[in-house]
Parts: structure tokens; sequence; C-alpha cells
């Protein structure tokens, strides 16, 4: 990793706050807070988010958190930005899919003319864990016809393993811890 790319993870990991037993009891949830709170920190995310992608047409954010990092990097890019949202939450005709949990079945859908065939979209989300919901909005988009060039993330969870759920993508985190 370059030293500007080291110093930069560094800074991200110490305004990343952990907290036991959130949502529930044996979850540290990863709260991004604090960074989002460090203006310089935040820019320098987002810059590092869309130089990590050269031509793209769009930007898919996930929600919830994916939209702080998406929209910004959509702008940063140049390009549109499409959210990809839970089922229920969009104003217009849709399109949706659904995928495992951890116990049970979630689902999640974005505007069916968000993405136009062979568009090439950047998918942006602030943390890759188990892969499902990543994997999920993926589907989505090539679903609409469009063409994922990779999922950027302020953090990758790697002893979850949600690189299996995305077998051939081009994943590009900030950091892996």
């Amino acid at each position: 990793m370059p030293e500007q790319d080291a110093e930069v993870a560094t800074r991200v990991i110490s305004l990343i706050r952990d907290v036991v037993d959130y949502p529930r009891q044996g979850i540290v949830f990863k709260d991004i807070t604090p960074l989002l709170a460090d203006p310089a920190v935040f820019s320098t995310v987002v810059d590092a988010l869309a130089g990590q992608f050269g031509r793209v047409d769009l930007v898919v954010g996930i929600e919830a958190r994916g939209f702080i990092f998406g929209a910004p990097v959509a702008a940063a890019l140049g390009v549109g930005f499409v959210p990809v949202r839970k089922r229920g939450k969009l104003p217009h005709r849709t399109v949706s899919t659904a995928y495992a949990l951890e116990y049970g079945t979630a689902e999640i859908e974005m505007h069916a003319d968000g993405i136009t065939p062979g568009q090439r979209v950047a998918v942006i989300d602030d943390v890759l864990a188990t892969g499902g919901t990543a994997a999920a909005a993926c589907a989505l988009v090539e679903q609409a016809g469009g063409e994922v060039e990779g999922l950027g993330v302020l953090l990758e969870l790697g002893f979850l393993d949600g690189r299996s759920k995305l077998l051939g993508r081009d994943i590009r985190p900030i950091v892996t811890v």
C-alpha cells in the first residue's frame, strides 16, 4: 500500500467507532459518524472512492449509508446517482431482488428507469460485511441492463468473507480489517 494510502487507512480506522452488542447481542457495529464529522477525512474518502473508477455513467448507492458516500462520489465523477433502497421506499415503478440474511430474507429495489442498458455503473456502500446486500445490488444493476464496473466501499470486514458472495466482482475497499 502506498504511503498516502496507509495514512488515509490509519486515519479512517481511527475515526470508526466500535459499538458492542448493537443492534443485537454479539454484533460489533462499525459506527462511521465520527468519520463523517471530520470534513477533511470525509472529503479524502470521497476522493479516494471516486479515484478508483475510470469512466462510469452512473453511481449506485446502497441504502442507507451507501447514499452518504455514493452521492458525493457521483458528483465528483460528474455522473448521476441512483439509490438502491429497501422494498417499498421508492415512489415510482421499480425492479427488485430478494436476498438471504442470516435469519430470513430481505428485498431491495431501484427505479426501473434508473439505469439504461449498457451503462457502466460503480456500486458504492460504506461496509462490505457478509456480501448479501452488495451482491443483490449488483444483480439489480445487471437486471436493468447495466454493467457493474466495481464495488467501492469504505470498509471491508474481511473476516466475514463477503467476497465469497461477490466472486468475479472488482471490490475496491479503502480499508480492510
